[in-house]
């Protein structure tokens, strides 16, 4: 099992990236995701690879519905080749409103329309490589144009992996059959992962002739925890309210019905229909907390990671922004104690 990091810097702070990313690669840990969600994720992540040679760099997630699959593969492409093939394509759906209302796009069926963007995005990707015709028609889209003057041309690297981020089982499935990986939403426990997410990604699998062990989980985690007691209960009431924030969108009520808490996700809709945001943290109880984030010290951190997730995922990281500083030698040690060093 591999230990990751997050990503974030806003427009203000953005030559900070390279510096973060550098410092996330001596401590060890085996790739920076970027998060689409106040900000772009692909910025900082071209100046983590002009600071770095071997951490892996991708996004979780970049929203795929927001941009055409051309935009998209052009992206991953530069970066994939500016990063010496470290790239990974990391996408998600969002949800029909963002979509619609935020985004100003179409909203489809997200499995099928998904898989049809997969598939183009590697038909434009073979294009680039080889030269060769582009002749992409799909149930959504339609790629058949590909002159030389817009053809960037062949790279060392051209195989770009290609995760995509879930909830439900649909998403699960066509990881299973077409992707390189599966983002697990932080807001899960093991017993989803176990009777939902992975049975779907080996349905998808199957289907697809593959080997369910192609497609790697991954997923970043709640983690109470810190160097002292004072710093451990501010990441426990962050995480409460996290929680409760994820909870209270039907979306991911798969989550909590594994668990037979159905009840706390609706009164939670509820408090967040009336808008009385500070009252939901409340419904979180301590079992809860227990079952969908991992607490210990920040020194046995990476022992508690791989205790809860080995042979369950095989990359995880912490849901918080990595900030290099005084905590960098607990991380190391955090990052040897996942992979069983």
């Amino acid at each position: 099992m591999k230990l990751d990091a997050t990503l974030v810097v806003d427009a203000r702070r953005l030559n900070e990236a390279g510096k973060i990313a550098r410092a996330a690669e001596a401590v060890g840990f085996a790739a920076l995701w970027t998060p689409e969600t106040q900000h772009n994720p692909f910025l900082p992540l071209t100046l983590a690879a002009d600071h770095t040679a071997e951490i892996h760099l991708g996004t979780a997630v970049a929203i795929a519905f927001a941009r055409s699959p051309m935009v998209m593969a052009q992206i991953a492409w530069d970066l994939q080749a500016f990063s010496g093939g470290r790239f990974i394509l990391g996408l998600g759906t969002q949800v029909k409103a963002h979509i619609e209302r935020r985004f100003g796009m179409t909203w489809d069926p997200p499995v099928p329309k998904l898989r049809d963007y997969i598939q183009a995005l590697r038909a434009i990707w073979q294009a680039f490589q080889t030269g060769g015709k582009l002749d992409y028609r799909g149930q959504f889209y339609n790629h058949t144009l590909m002159s030389p003057f817009f053809n960037p041309g062949p790279i060392a690297d051209p195989h770009i992996p290609v995760y995509i981020a879930g909830v439900n089982e649909g998403l699960a499935r066509l990881a299973g059959e077409l992707c390189d990986g599966f983002h697990v939403h932080p807001f899960h426990s093991v017993k989803y992962i176990n009777e939902i997410v992975r049975p779907q990604v080996a349905a998808g699998a199957a289907k697809a002739g593959r080997d369910p062990s192609q497609v790697s989980l991954t997923s970043s985690v709640f983690l109470i925890t810190g160097p002292d007691e004072a710093s451990m209960e501010s990441a426990r009431s962050f995480v409460r309210e996290q929680i409760a924030f994820y909870a209270s969108t039907p979306t991911y009520r798969v989550v909590l019905a594994c668990h037979g808490w159905e009840d706390v996700g609706e009164q939670l809709s509820r408090l967040a229909a009336a808008r009385r945001w500070s009252e939901m943290g409340a419904l979180i109880t301590d079992d809860m907390l227990n079952v969908f984030a991992v607490t210990a010290p920040l020194d046995r951190i990476g022992e508690a990671l791989r205790e809860r997730y080995d042979g369950v995922l095989d990359r995880v990281g912490s849901y918080l922004p990595y900030t290099p500083g005084p905590l960098d030698d607990a991380w190391r040690q955090a990052v040897r104690d996942v992979s069983g060093e």
